[in-house]
């Protein structure tokens, strides 16, 4: 999970995390625009804020591997899936999410690679308001869908743009997505024994 950068000052939040300037709205970075050395440092950017992407303990590091063997296999023609991909969220930030899935190709509209359609965050150590805050600006950049799988509580959540707040899935229930090439068990997430039969049925289909 991301952690502040040491020895950096940080300014103080603004209250209420939907408060923007008034103006006109800048159009977007493209989303291979660097704010961050992509591959040669942890350094990340999320609204300004410089902070690093550590290295991952059992939990995460487990969770996160597990959720790459399943939406990998599940991934449709057409679309491919990558692990920590450093996306140009907006302005002041620079990050990646755990597991992403976008569109294969170059987009013609920017000459830029596609944006993630759906993204997964797997939460340990990370503050609820850390997650909330990458969830906000990555709707608001347009990422489709974001998915979290909280470690220490066992939950699944998807970000509402609707509601601005993470809705809580179903264990027993199904991930539907057009990127993916069946319905993926929500329990394969956090179940390794239901991670297989998942994988195993999506190679099948």
């Amino acid at each position: 999970d991301p952690k502040p950068a040491s020895g950096v000052l940080l300014a103080p939040a603004l209250p209420g995390s939907n408060l923007s300037l008034p103006g006109p709205e800048k159009p977007q970075p493209k989303v291979a625009e660097r704010l961050v050395e992509a591959e040669t440092s942890r350094d990340e950017m999320v609204r300004g804020r410089r902070v690093v992407a550590m290295p991952a303990n059992p939990p995460h590091a487990d969770r996160h591997c597990q959720v790459d063997y399943v939406i990998r296999a599940h991934t449709a023609e057409g679309y491919v899936t990558s692990s920590d991909l450093l996306t140009r969220v907006g302005p002041g930030s620079d990050f990646a999410t755990d597991t992403s899935v976008r569109r294969a190709g170059i987009d013609p509209s920017t000459d830029a690679r596609y944006l993630e359609e759906l993204a997964f965050e797997v939460v340990s150590e990370q503050s609820l308001r850390d997650i909330t805050e990458r969830a906000e600006d990555l709707a608001r950049r347009g990422v489709r869908r974001l998915i979290a799988i909280f470690v220490k509580t066992g939950a699944v959540r998807e970000w509402s743009r609707e509601r601005n707040e993470w809705v809580s899935l179903p264990l027993e229930g199904v991930l539907d997505d057009p990127t993916l090439v069946r319905p993926v068990a929500i329990r394969a997430l956090l179940d390794a024994a239901a991670a297989d039969d998942e994988v195993v049925d999506a190679l099948v289909a």
